[in-house]
C-alpha cells in the first residue's frame, strides 16, 4: 500500500514537473522624484499587487518601454544628464537588472522601442525633437542616435504602426501629428506624404495607440480633453480623420482639462483615456469595423492619473497617481469595458508611468 501511495506520488510529482508553470503578469511603475522603478506582480488568482522589488535608478524615472521579446526595459531619465537606462527583464520573477545607462540627446518625455527591438524611439516636449537610437544584440540602447529631428512644438509621442513601415509623431504644440517612412534596417526616417495631418487647433495632440486590427488609430488631445479617431491607410502610412469624442466627465466644470493616458484592451473591444483635471479614466466601447467611440463611462481614479495601463489579457487596468503616490488596481467588465477598483497600493513619489507585462 505504501508502494502504491509513493508510485501515485512520483507519478504526479512527474507530471506537475513536466507541465509549463503558470505565466506571470509583472507590472513595473517608474517613480519620478524618488527616483525609482516599482515592480509589482499582478496576481490574477487574488486579484491584488504584490511588491517583488523596488529599484533606484540615476535620475528622473519617467517614460518606460518594453522590448517586443519582453527581456528589456528601458527608462527615461528627464533630469540631466539626459538619458536612457537599459534593464534586463529576469524571465521567471520579472526583477530588473541594470545592463547600461547611456546619453540621450535631450530631455525626451516618451520612449518606444520599435516592431523588432532593433531601435529606441524617442520625443523631447521641451526640445521640441524626435530621435532614435540603436539597440544593440544584447539590448544596450546606445548612446549615438541614428537620426535626430526637429519638429513642431513639445514633440509628444512617437510610435511606428504595426507593420514597421510607417512611424508617427505628435506635436502638443504644433496640433499636428507628424508621418513619416521608416527604415527598420538602418533606423531612418523620411517625410510620408503629406508630412502632417493637422488637428484642431488647440487640441493638443499628446500620445496614440493603434487599434489590434492595425486599421484604426487613436490619439488622445491633452488640451482640449478628447480622442480622435483615425483611419489609418497601411499602404501608405497615412492617417485620415473619422471623429472626435470628449473624455471630460459630462457636466464637470473643475477646470480646463489635462488629459494624459490613452490604452486600448488587446482585443481591441475598449478604449481608456485617462483626465488628470477631474481625476477620472474614460471608458469607450470601440466598433471594430467603423472604428468609432461609444462612452462606456467615466471612473474615478488616483489624484493627477498621468500613467496607467492594460494587463495583456483584457482583465485588469493599473492606474498611477502622480500625487496620491498610490496605484490602483481595477478589474475590467468583460462585457461593458467598467472598471471595479479591487486594491489600492502605495508607490514612491510620483509614480507617472506604467508597463504591464505577462512572462512565460
Amino acid at each position: 500500500m505504501t508502494r502504491t501511495k509513493t508510485g501515485a506520488a512520483a507519478l504526479l510529482a512527474l507530471i506537475l514537473g513536466a507541465m509549463p508553470a503558470a505565466a506571470k503578469t509583472i507590472v513595473y511603475v517608474s517613480n519620478a522624484d524618488s527616483r525609482e522603478i516599482s515592480v509589482l506582480e499582478l496576481d490574477a488568482s487574488s486579484r491584488q499587487l504584490k511588491p517583488v522589488q523596488t529599484v533606484a535608478v540615476g535620475g528622473t524615472a519617467m517614460p518606460m518601454a518594453i522590448s517586443p521579446d519582453k527581456r528589456h526595459l528601458y527608462v527615461s531619465l528627464r533630469s540631466q544628464p539626459f538619458s536612457v537606462s537599459s534593464f534586463a527583464i529576469d524571465q521567471q520573477s520579472g526583477k530588473l537588472d541594470l545592463l547600461s545607462t547611456a546619453p540621450l540627446p535631450d530631455n525626451m518625455a516618451y520612449v518606444a522601442t520599435d516592431r523588432t527591438g532593433r531601435f529606441l524611439l524617442s520625443a523631447s516636449y521641451t526640445g521640441h525633437k524626435i530621435a532614435i537610437n540603436p539597440i544593440s544584440p544584447q539590448g544596450f540602447a546606445q548612446g549615438e542616435p541614428v537620426q535626430v529631428v526637429e519638429t513642431r512644438k513639445h514633440a509628444h509621442a512617437i510610435l511606428t504602426d504595426p507593420s514597421n513601415r510607417h512611424l508617427f509623431a505628435t506635436n502638443l504644440g504644433g496640433d499636428v501629428v507628424l508621418q513619416f517612412r521608416f527604415d527598420a534596417v538602418t533606423g531612418k526616417i523620411v517625410p510620408n506624404e503629406p508630412a502632417v495631418v493637422e488637428t484642431k487647433q488647440g487640441a493638443g495632440p499628446r500620445h496614440i495607440v493603434f487599434h489590434p486590427n492595425e486599421r484604426f488609430l487613436y490619439l488622445v488631445n491633452e488640451l482640449d480633453g478628447t480622442v480622435d479617431s483615425q483611419r489609418f491607410d497601411p499602404a501608405r502610412g497615412t492617417l485620415s480623420k473619422l471623429g472626435s469624442i470628449s473624455i471630460v466627465p459630462p457636466g464637470f466644470s473643475g477646470g480646463a482639462p489635462a488629459a494624459a493616458e490613452i490604452r486600448i484592451a488587446p482585443d481591441g473591444r475598449f478604449l481608456y483615456a485617462s483626465e488628470r483635471t477631474s481625476n477620472t479614466i474614460a471608458a469607450f466601447k470601440v466598433d471594430a469595423e467603423t472604428g468609432a467611440l461609444t462612452p462606456a463611462g467615466n471612473f474615478a481614479t488616483e489624484t493627477q492619473p498621468r500613467g496607467f495601463n492594460v494587463d495583456p489579457r483584457g482583465s485588469f487596468l493599473v492606474a498611477a497617481g502622480q500625487k496620491s503616490n498610490s496605484a490602483t488596481l481595477y478589474a475590467i467588465d468583460p462585457a461593458t469595458g467598467a472598471l471595479k477598483e479591487l486594491q489600492k497600493i502605495a508607490l514612491g513619489k510620483n509614480p507617472n508611468w506604467v508597463e504591464i507585462i505577462e512572462l512565460p
